[in-house]
């Protein structure tokens, strides 16, 4: 057993802070990508944690509502530097994105379509689908060690792509299914997967599977109520300064009331609450049109950091176009109105998520090892692997046939998709070094359609 907690320490907190911000500007692929990048720079490259320790902390942040990726993000800088490196890097994955989406979405709102955008986002597409591809072999590879296991992350694919059961159901299901393995074939259910897999020789990590828990990371009372205490009043400051500002029914208390409960509701990943957004964005509040949040999806898409971050593109769109917001502050300031929406409703939606690591991670580091709660996580992180597989489906089929079944085939991103796919699993190239390839070709290859 490795002798302290120190060993965390080994891990220079300049050096994680470089990683978390290079990662918030090459995590394309959603969650699967990201997740995909962490665990190859954090468990495989860089061995800061260790394979069991990295899937248990995924397993929970799969419980929560909000984007389970930046939430991993979150949960391991907590782990690694205490509370301000996980608010370093959980705010790190956002940051970038935010940025990104605040210029794209003024250059929509201002010039309209870009050729050169528009482009590069052809060629980003397809290497996204491979990225996600990837992704489920990697973790299937490693999660699904047995036959049960496999017979889990079939269930799950099949219950979502043939089924359309909702995703909550699914990760339930697999937790009742793992309660129950745990208890009457508890070899099935150890997280790995078996004996096989448990003494299975792995390089040494820095948090390695036995490493103690360190101080920070112990649970406490006193210290939940505290978490809890400080992200409601995180809440309220700038919730009461926005209806004073502008009385209960002003736009941005309305943008911040609506994201505060949306981001309770994100269970199941962005595709999930994205209808919701869509209903109340466009039909309840009028802040974009419905093509607008179609371009909007697209943009999150195709732009780093988790996808729900489309809501930064409803907040700036929904801002640039409120005749309140002209009103109040001037039709000279239509950018500052419109890029303020954007952080609003950006803060708002993730808020909840800082305070359900912060405050649950103590809890989470308290069982593992502990078979009751390994055996739900270790079936949840099965199903999770047939999830991927659909959303890799998902992706392929709306790059490969973008107008549906009875439009036409897109050769040219089956190319990109294909090269991609080569170049990430059989020549082990960097996702960043991928993606700015494909941006290239795609970029070309779409203006020459276009000259065509």
């Amino acid at each position: 057993m490795h002798d302290t907690p120190e060993r965390a320490r080994a891990i220079p907190l300049a050096e994680a802070l470089r990683f978390w911000l290079q990662l918030g500007f090459i995590s394309f692929g959603g969650p699967a990508g990201q997740i995909a990048i962490m665990h190859r720079e954090l468990v495989e490259r860089r061995r800061w944690i260790s394979e069991r320790r990295f899937l248990h902390a995924l397993n929970y942040c799969m419980l929560l509502p909000g984007p389970e990726a930046q939430q991993l993000a979150t949960y391991l800088g907590w782990l690694m530097h205490r509370t301000r490196g996980g608010i370093a890097a959980g705010a790190l994955f956002v940051l970038p994105s935010l940025v990104m989406l605040i210029v794209l979405s003024w250059v929509y709102v201002a010039y309209g379509d870009v050729p050169v955008v528009t482009g590069i986002f052809y060629g980003i597409k397809p290497a996204v689908t491979a990225i996600v591809v990837q992704a489920a072999w990697r973790i299937g590879s490693r999660a699904l060690k047995n036959g049960v296991l496999w017979a889990i992350a079939a269930a799950a694919f099949v219950a979502l792509f043939a089924l359309g059961l909702p995703f909550p159901a699914i990760v339930i299901g697999a937790g009742v299914v793992g309660y129950f393995g745990g208890r009457f074939m508890p070899a099935r259910f150890a997280l790995g997967g078996g004996p096989a897999a448990a003494a299975a020789t792995h390089e040494p990590a820095l948090i390695d599977d036995d490493t103690p828990t360190p101080p920070h990371a112990r649970f406490s009372r006193g210290r939940l109520a505290a978490v809890v205490g400080i992200g409601l009043v995180l809440w309220a400051l700038p919730m009461a300064a926005l209806v004073a500002w502008q009385g209960v029914h002003g736009p941005y208390v309305q943008m911040g009331g609506f994201f505060s409960k949306a981001a309770l509701l994100t269970f199941g990943g962005a595709y999930a609450v994205l209808p919701y957004v869509y209903q109340a964005a466009v039909n309840t509040y009028g802040w974009l049109t419905p093509a607008q949040m179609i371009d909007g999806l697209a943009l999150g898409e195709t732009t780093p950091g988790p996808l729900i971050m489309v809501v930064a593109f409803v907040g700036f769109v929904g801002g640039w176009q409120s005749p309140e917001l002209a009103a109040l502050l001037g039709a000279e300031h239509r950018f500052a109105a419109a890029a303020l929406a954007a952080v609003l409703v950006t803060w708002f939606t993730f808020l909840p998520s800082f305070v359900f690591i912060l405050a649950g991670g103590p809890l989470v580091e308290s069982t593992h090892g502990d078979l009751r709660f390994t055996g739900p996580l270790t079936a949840i992180t099965a199903a999770v692997v047939g999830v991927i597989l659909n959303l890799a489906l998902f992706f392929a089929y709306h790059v490969l046939w973008p107008r549906g079944f009875d439009g036409p085939f897109d050769g040219v991103s089956a190319v990109i998709a294909v090269g991609a796919a080569v170049a990430l699993m059989r020549f082990k190239r960097g996702v960043m070094e991928v993606l700015g390839a494909c941006a290239v070709v795609g970029l070309a290859a779409h203006l020459l359609l276009r000259s065509a």
